[in-house]
């Protein structure tokens, strides 16, 4: 990308719908992802425990491979849409949920109004709130399975983080004590609890990642020398024999 169309620090509303009329018209029809599919893969990828490469996780948001574009300029526009939406991700997990910005939040559709009765009920399906966002964000941990593994098997917080959007995407929740026990469907309002809670888990992910990412000082310690060499007090004895007894 010139530097003269730079990456924007975040999508605005004008952008954000340019890029969901892309994602429906480009990738929905071939099994790639939509608007809030791509959200949730995105905020993975940020929070990754091993980074990936654009070359490989773009495909994937297109059903496998991009589209050929109808001019270069259109091919431009999707990739600076497609890096402010990267932005916004990795600008979204640097903040929890008490500090983060409106224009930062994850995008997903929300129903209008969930408690419509009669001829004007909404459908079960339009209540899956967070099932595309959470199968998007699990799109991307499968490009990195076995690092998420490693994470999953040595911290307790991250396996619960994946137990809440595994209900999200499942609409089921499963019975800890008792796994073989019949599964539970997630309500509306759980499913409004973990969404609510999601800024706050990216952020922990990310501090976990950046915590990993940092380099340990090693612990200086003095050169303890050698058996049979001479003690460093001075007292002409041999190590052993004499500050080495201790």
């Amino acid at each position: 990308m010139s530097s003269q169309n730079p990456a924007p620090p975040h999508l605005d509303d004008d952008q954000i719908e340019r890029l969901s009329e892309l994602l429906e018209q480009r990738a929905v029809p071939f099994k790639g992802f939509n608007l809030e599919a791509l959200d949730g893969f995105l905020s993975a990828l940020v929070v990754s425990p091993e980074p990936v490469a654009q070359a490989e996780w773009e495909p994937v948001v297109w059903g496998g491979k991009p589209p050929r574009w109808d001019d270069g300029t259109e091919a431009a526009q999707v990739r600076q849409l497609l890096a402010g939406h990267w932005n916004m991700a990795s600008a979204r997990v640097r903040h929890d949920g008490d500090t983060l910005p409106d224009h930062l939040a994850p995008l997903m559709w929300l129903p209008e109004d969930p408690e419509l009765t009669g001829e004007e009920a909404l459908h079960e399906d339009e209540l899956d709130v967070g099932q595309d966002w959470a199968l998007g964000f699990f799109t991307a941990v499968s490009l990195r399975e076995d690092a998420w593994d490693r994470w999953l098997d040595d911290n307790d917080w991250i396996e619960e983080i994946f137990d809440h959007l595994d209900r999200l995407a499942s609409g089921e929740a499963i019975n800890p004590d008792d796994p073989t026990a019949p599964a539970t469907p997630v309500g509306y309002q759980e499913r409004l609890a973990i969404v609510s809670s999601l800024p706050g888990m990216l952020a922990d992910l990310n501090a976990h990642r950046v915590d990993a990412l940092t380099p340990r000082t090693p612990i200086q310690r003095d050169a303890v020398p050698g058996r049979n060499e001479a003690c460093p007090c001075g007292s002409g004895k041999k190590y052993k024999k004499c500050c080495g007894a201790n």
